[in-house]
């Protein structure tokens, strides 16, 4: 059994994308964006703070790429010291994995709000 359908559609995809704010750059990504930096902020490494403010600094929000840009950014994200630990030696949440472990633990909150702001719902 064979069905032909035909679709008319009266917006063009791109345009139904910026209604919800969906298109590169959109609302929807400016809010991921800065979320994620929000809800990262208390698992990032503290010395200086100078860590964490890169991550504000080396981002663009709505590019859909959080950045840290400092030289030792990479080793503090794999190893923090090489302690072997998630979090500090003083057992809070900052330390090494930050977005992976803020991910776990706040991820569906982004999506939610993501969704929300789309004018959708999440659903489980």
């Amino acid at each position: 059994m064979k069905i032909d359908t035909q679709v008319t559609m009266h917006k063009s995809v791109n345009a139904i994308l910026a209604e919800r704010g969906l298109q590169d750059g959109g609302r929807v990504q400016k809010y991921i964006d800065s979320t994620v930096l929000r809800l990262c902020a208390p698992y990032v490494p503290f010395l200086s703070g100078q860590l964490k403010v890169s991550g504000i600094r080396g981002t663009v929000i709505g590019s859909g790429l959080v950045v840290y840009n400092t030289p030792y950014a990479r080793r503090q994200y794999y190893t923090n010291g090489g302690n072997g630990k998630q979090g500090t030696s003083r057992g809070g949440l900052r330390g090494r994995y930050w977005f992976a472990r803020m991910k776990a633990d706040r991820g569906q909150e982004i999506i939610q709000g993501a969704a929300k702001i789309a004018g959708g719902e999440y659903l489980k």
